[in-house]
């Protein structure tokens, strides 16, 4: 799937599409507050996640595809903790969550 002058972008594109895809079909899971969230983010981090980066190994990613995938991820996990878009939250407040 890389195109004809060798960069990933399609490729990215699609998986963060998968990766969304993925999210959307666990949303009971990961949106329940009853479920802890540390359990919540192996959920995502095992499934999501992972169907993001399939066969990342292989493809020769720039910065901007790099960055792409990051920010899939933050806005995943913002939309997973029920973290609005109004809410003032700052970056690494999210990168100390991933860590969990």
């Amino acid at each position: 799937m890389l195109s004809v002058d060798g960069d990933a972008d399609a490729v990215v594109e699609a998986r963060v599409s998968k990766g969304w895809n993925k999210l959307r079909q666990l949303v009971p899971l990961l949106t329940n507050k009853d479920n802890s969230l540390l359990m919540r983010w192996k959920l995502h981090r095992g499934s999501v996640q992972s169907c993001m980066l399939y066969g990342s190994e292989t493809w020769p990613v720039k910065k901007e595809n790099e960055l792409a995938l990051q920010q899939a991820g933050i806005r995943m996990i913002k939309w997973m903790c029920g973290v609005k878009v109004t809410d003032r939250f700052c970056e690494r407040e999210t990168r100390m969550m991933k860590q969990l």
